[in-house]
């Protein structure tokens, strides 16, 4: 079993919304991350509940643009893992401290926002899946900054 830590918890509460960094926040199956608009369960609409990002791809990232000063939560994943790879299939799952449990349903695309960004952004993003995973949520609970993160096969 691998298991990482979580670094960091960011949210926003409306489409195109400033992201908010928090250090502890609810998660529940009907609203994903407590204040975070993507979460919301919708009809036929639940494959992208909460994003995370890989530090490790995050900083690889900036590393193939020179390294400019971006803070991760200008990506808008949700959560910032640190000290293990994500899953890149979908159905593993991640389970973190607090009782907190996801299932892997894909891919996070970066999309044309990553631009605005950075130039250079959005491809630096998109070799084997560094822009993140999206995920749903099976179980609920509490996530904290500094909880273990722990990748589990379904």
């Amino acid at each position: 079993m691998f298991t990482g830590v979580l670094l960091g918890i960011a949210r926003h509460d409306r489409p195109k919304g400033p992201m908010e960094t928090v250090d502890r926040v609810a998660v529940t199956v009907a609203e994903g991350i407590h204040g975070d608009y993507r979460g919301a369960l919708k009809p036929g609409r639940n494959k992208r509940q909460v994003t995370l990002l890989a530090a490790a791809d995050w900083r690889a990232a900036l590393a193939d643009l020179g390294n400019p000063p971006i803070d991760w939560s200008e990506r808008r994943a949700n959560l910032l893992i640190d000290g293990l790879a994500l899953p890149r299939e979908t159905g593993m799952r991640i389970a973190l401290a607090g009782g907190v449990l996801l299932e892997v349903t894909g891919e996070t695309d970066p999309c044309e926002r990553m631009e605005a960004v950075h130039r250079g952004l959005r491809a630096a993003l998109t070799p084997d899946w560094r822009g993140g995973i999206t995920t749903r949520v099976l179980q609920g609970g509490a996530l904290a900054v500094g909880d273990e993160v722990r990748i589990e096969t379904p």
